[in-house]
């Protein structure tokens, strides 16, 4: 897979534009809800509006920060459960890219979804997103950490020699992809993109990974629970990385579903989730290497701060057009 092609998708697409747009304030910047959601309860997530729909056929969707085709089957026993506690039928959206995840939901056509972490506040303010859930386990919820990650004989042992390097980011919504390492390099080791080193967009962690291991690329900022899963399918050996930096814990992916969902439908969607017998499950042979056992409640308010406060260190505002 040459890791150059963002097949993800552009950030720019048909139907209404969503602008990424970085604004360098005097303030400390925060993402704020679009214009059409409000927020009387102060959860920073759209109240429910007083027209919500009922779907007679519910759209699901999983972050597509790997082959979006590939988890189709992974998550048919979780669908089966969904329609069952529903009543409804659920079908698998197989977004492209964030940006059409959240173009979708926006626009009606997604009803629940998961939004990759770095994803999540856009799609909370731009699209109603109202996540309430997280895979976890026993010792609590999952979370897992950026790597910046190189090939053997690269010459790379620590971010300082990134100078003069071609560094792969997966998406600029990305947290570990892209925020978190853009961040890092900036304040602790004064390297900044396009002045310091070459950026480039490989469109998914995978991608990056994949780029660095087939030494396309020199280094990647990746989030290394997408990486430890790609080593456990066997998509690629450990002898075939070095990792240089490993940054604090952050959530994976959140569970949520769109701001405008009937109540008593938006309510027996997450009791489904909570309900939901991992054991055994194609979920469960997927994650369990990662120690997760089941779904668990999360606020976007508490759970989330981490990642806005690295939207704040980059001076992130989000543009909703």
């Amino acid at each position: 897979m040459p890791a150059d092609n963002n097949k993800s998708g552009a950030m720019i697409s048909s139907g209404w534009v969503l602008a990424c747009v970085a604004v360098f304030l005097s303030a400390t910047a925060a993402s704020a809800l679009d214009a059409r959601y409000t927020d009387a309860d102060g959860d920073l997530v759209a109240d429910t509006p007083a027209k919500t729909v009922t779907p007679a056929t519910l759209m699901f969707a999983y972050s597509p920060g790997e082959d979006p085709a590939s988890y189709r089957t992974k998550w048919v026993g979780f669908l089966d459960h969904l329609e069952k506690s529903i009543g409804k039928p659920v079908r698998f959206f197989p977004a492209q890219s964030n940006t059409a995840q959240i173009e979708a939901m926006r626009a009606g056509r997604l009803h629940i979804a998961a939004f990759g972490t770095g994803a999540v506040p856009l799609a909370v303010n731009c699209a109603g997103f109202v996540p309430f859930a997280i895979m976890g386990g026993e010792k609590g919820i999952l979370g897992y950490e950026m790597e910046i990650i190189t090939h053997p004989g690269s010459g790379i042992r620590a971010p300082a020699d990134l100078k003069g390097r071609r560094l792969a980011f997966a998406s600029p919504t990305s947290n570990s992809g892209f925020k978190v390492p853009a961040v890092i390099l900036r304040d602790e080791f004064g390297l900044e993109a396009d002045k310091h080193y070459t950026a480039v967009f490989a469109g998914r962690h995978e991608n990056s990974v994949l780029g660095v291991a087939a030494r396309d690329y020199d280094a990647a900022a990746i989030a290394n629970e997408v990486m430890r899963r790609m080593m456990a399918r066997g998509v690629i050996k450990r002898d075939q990385i070095v990792t240089v930096y490993k940054s604090a814990t952050f959530p994976t992916a959140g569970f949520g579903h769109s701001h405008d969902l009937e109540p008593g439908l938006a309510k027996r969607v997450r009791d489904a989730f909570f309900s939901f017998p991992w054991a055994g499950s194609n979920l469960d042979k997927e994650f369990s290497t990662l120690g997760v056992s089941r779904f668990m409640p999360i606020t976007y308010k508490d759970d989330w701060a981490a990642v806005r406060k690295v939207d704040a260190a980059l001076n992130v505002r989000y543009a909703c057009k």
